[in-house]
Order: C-alpha cells, then sequence, then structure tokens
C-alpha cells in the first residue's frame, strides 16, 4: 500500500479557491489537480466555514459586496490563468523568414 499525499494548509486553501471563486464543479477541478472529489470537497467545505463565519457574527460584506468579490476573484483568476499560458508560449516566428 503506497504512501499517504500529504498537503501543505496554502495547497489545501489554493485548491479550495479553484472551486470557489471560479464556481467550477468540485469533480472538474479535483480531476484536473489529480486528487479525489471527496477530500477537495471536504477542504471546500471549511474554505467556505472560514470564509463565512456562521450566522451571527460581524461579517464586513453585505450579500451583493460578496456576489462582487466572487466575480472578481473569478476574473482574476481566469487572467492569472490566461497570463501564465501566454508566458509558457513562445515568440512568434515569422513564416517568411524561415
Amino acid at each position: 500500500m503506497g504512501k499517504r499525499k500529504k498537503y501543505t494548509p496554502e495547497y489545501r486553501r489554493e485548491a479550495a479557491a479553484l472551486v470557489l471563486d471560479t464556481d467550477r464543479p468540485i469533480a472538474h477541478v479535483a480531476e484536473e489537480i489529480g486528487m479525489g472529489a471527496q477530500l477537495l470537497g471536504r477542504w471546500v467545505r471549511q474554505e467556505r466555514e472560514r470564509r463565512d463565519p456562521l450566522p451571527g457574527t460581524d461579517t464586513p460584506l453585505a450579500a451583493g459586496e460578496r456576489e462582487e468579490l466572487k466575480k472578481l476573484r473569478r476574473r482574476v483568476h481566469d487572467l492569472e490563468r490566461d497570463n501564465e499560458f501566454l508566458g509558457k508560449a513562445e515568440s512568434p516566428r515569422v513564416w517568411w523568414r524561415l
């Protein structure tokens, strides 16, 4: 039997953020990063609880502000992913000089 993988708290939060900030299904994200959906689902639940305190505690953002923040985080994630992809691309070759 193989050893269990150990994940840092930072990795767990980042993996959960991929689901929470982009509204993508847990199963899709889990498959992308090579882990079980059940484990990632547990991390997502924990991250939701960390981000959104239980009712009755002070919540600094209104519902509309939370929705806007969620959309902005999703947009930032998409832009970062696009930027990472473009950074890996080679500079374009001019076909007429080849």
